[in-house]
């Protein structure tokens, strides 16, 4: 698009919340919208497990800390239900409430969780991103 001269802000989705973005894009990428959860790594039930990631020179950006829950939320769901069996242990799942290193997460009927939220952050010319404010920066 800048290469076009096109001045438009590009905006999408949690596909972007990932560094590889400005490494792809450089200055050309500053700007940029996309949604995401609020980050992950700032709650405080995520502090032991970020503190881990970081000893190790891992940064759990993006979908990092998600799937870290989701394999707890499973784990604690097989401990309760006794069995691995995909029926019983989704059933399970479903009908509890489970500690995660994200939060507390509940999910209805469906298998969909029942938190949501959402965010908008921006794209830097440094190549890192930010939460937009509600005044736009």
């Amino acid at each position: 698009m800048r290469d076009q001269g096109l001045k438009t802000v590009l905006m999408s989705g949690d596909a972007l919340a990932d560094k590889e973005y400005a490494s792809i894009t450089g200055a050309a990428g500053a700007g940029t919208l996309f949604t995401f959860g609020p980050d992950p790594r700032k709650k405080p039930t995520a502090a032991a497990i970020v503190e881990k990631f970081r000893a190790k020179n891992i940064d759990p950006e993006g979908y990092t800390l998600y799937t870290y829950a989701a394999v707890q939320v499973w784990a604690q769901a097989v401990a309760k239900a006794g069995t691995t069996d995909p029926k019983k242990v989704i059933d399970t799942i479903k009908a509890g409430s489970w500690e995660t290193a994200i939060g507390k997460l509940e999910y209805d009927a469906k298998g969909d969780i029942t938190q949501i939220d959402y965010v908008v952050y921006k794209w830097d010319d440094k190549g890192g991103y930010a939460e937009v404010n509600e005044k736009g920066s």
